[in-house]
């Protein structure tokens, strides 16, 4: 939620300071790094979260020291070689492929992003195999995020357009690794410490895991930088800036469902392998009623607002509104079906999920092919909510059928009187504030009211024991939390 809020601003900030073209720029960059970033990580950040936890709970002292320092070794040599060839091989993509030739000279800093952001994703995977994902979320978000954002105001501010941003990039993803690296060592028992240099690689099952995590990955990335490579070759990066702050946009409509999924994904690990079935069913079904519930109040404003939303970025953005409706929709069927790729993961069925994105991936490709050259971002748009919504669909199905677990049950019927209210405080306020400027102050005031009226009408209605569980479970982090930054702050 910190994150989507400052993010938010943020990125109105780039996007009336660099403006489309740049940004267009950057996401040029980005697809060709997230492709190297699948292939030099080898599946490991995946591997790390669910052995980290294994070998901690099973005591495999030798297996975790081997994890996490022959892990961190293979990154960092990996990333250096690959770093070597983006610098070598990228000037032709961006030339020949992009016809982008001012993206040359940020390779080298698209370099250090890649190398630092793959060792990160290494030391916070292992962090939540811990089951630390505060403390990895403090790092990431509540410390890294702003760190970029302050630096990148200053370079910019300073003439440093994008190029500063990216040198933000790299100073808060260093500060990040720092903190990670000790917290990791901090969690990490004094047996499994000491580096063991007499085996210098990794177990066969974490090989085993990674190279299905591998597959994942891959297919990940075709299913998720599809429509920007189509973008940039056929449109160019102008139209792919919009489309970049557009899609940024319905990034954050599942923040709901990611925060879930980084603390549910190790207890299903843990759950699965202890057999405790029911309990890990009745948890999937009343995390993914609220996960949906607490999704709607905001895809609500995104939808109705979705002209308002895009004008705050400038004028060139307003056209990419259609996008924020199309892609909100396919987040909606994401948070649907809930943690269903964890699940599968997690458990051991990760075969079903590579057999589902790898058929997903392809049928990415082709609507983009398709679609992209007739429709431009709108096409863009929609085959990546087609696929999303296809994907997530298949993978609920493979999750009935390899696990027996359903998300879904009567509860859900009493979230209809809250959702409805959510809906039509939205549309009201959508006709009160249709001429009124700034367009911040409508979009504001319709997201605290549709949450206000979706909480009363859910208080009314009343939750089952599950339910309170939960809320009593959440009600009491947050009070500790409160309680801790009192304590710091010096406050009675």
């Amino acid at each position: 939620m910190f994150t989507a809020g400052l993010g938010y601003v943020f990125k109105i900030y780039l996007a009336r300071v660099l403006g489309p073209q740049a940004l267009g720029i950057y996401a040029l960059g980005m697809t060709i790094i997230s492709f190297l970033g699948i292939l030099n990580v080898f599946g490991l950040p995946q591997a790390a979260m669910r052995f980290v936890a294994v070998y901690a709970a099973s005591k495999k002292f030798g297996a975790l020291r081997s994890l996490l320092w022959n892990g961190s070794w293979i990154l960092l040599a990996a990333n250096l070689v690959f770093s070597a060839l983006l610098i070598e091989v990228g000037p032709w993509i961006a030339t020949h492929f992009y016809h982008a030739p001012e993206l040359v000279r940020y390779f080298p800093l698209f370099a250090f992003v890649m190398i630092l952001g793959a060792l990160n994703a290494f030391f916070g995977k292992a962090l939540a195999g811990y089951k630390k994902v505060g403390l990895r979320t403090m790092v990431t978000n509540f410390i890294a995020s702003p760190v970029t954002m302050a630096v990148a105001v200053l370079l910019i501010a300073l003439g440093g357009g994008l190029w500063g941003y990216l040198v933000a990039q790299i100073i808060s993803a260093a500060v990040a690794m720092v903190l990670l690296i000790s917290l990791v060592w901090w969690f990490t028992p004094v047996a499994a410490r000491s580096p063991n240099i007499d085996n210098l690689w990794l177990e066969p099952e974490v090989w085993s895991f990674s190279a299905a995590m591998f597959g994942v990955g891959l297919m990940e990335f075709f299913l998720a930088q599809s429509d920007r490579i189509a973008l940039g070759f056929y449109r160019g990066a102008h139209d792919l800036g919009i489309y970049a702050v557009a899609t940024a946009l319905i990034a954050y409509e599942p923040v709901i469902l990611y925060s879930v999924n980084q603390i549910f994904s190790p207890v299903i690990a843990d759950l699965h392998t202890r057999g405790e079935f029911a309990l890990l069913g009745r948890l999937f079904q009343t995390l993914t009623k609220w996960v949906l519930g607490l999704t709607l109040p905001l895809a609500a404003v995104m939808i109705v607002f979705a002209q308002p939303v895009m004008r705050i970025f400038g004028h060139d953005f307003e056209a990419g509104w259609p996008i924020l409706i199309i892609g909100t929709c396919g987040q909606l069927v994401n948070c649907g079906v809930g943690s269903v790729g964890y699940l599968l993961l997690m458990s051991g069925n990760q075969r079903r999920l590579i057999r589902v994105q790898a058929a997903m991936a392809a049928v990415m490709v082709a609507l983009c092919i398709a679609l992209v050259p007739l429709w431009g971002t709108w096409g863009a748009a929609a085959a990546a909510a087609i696929t999303n919504i296809g994907t997530n669909v298949w993978n609920l199905m493979e999750v009935r059928s390899a696990l027996k677990l359903s998300p879904y049950n009567r509860s859900y019927l009493n979230l209809l009187p809250s959702i409805s209210s959510a809906l039509l405080v939205t549309l009201l306020l959508s006709r009160i504030f249709a001429s009124t400027r700034p367009d911040w102050i409508g979009i504001v005031t319709a997201v605290l009211a549709a949450y206000s009226a979706f909480a009363a009408v859910t208080f009314a209605v009343g939750v089952n024991a599950d339910d309170r569980v939960v809320a009593d479970a959440v009600w009491a982090r947050v009070r500790g939390n409160v309680r801790r930054v009192t304590m710091m702050s010096g406050q009675p």
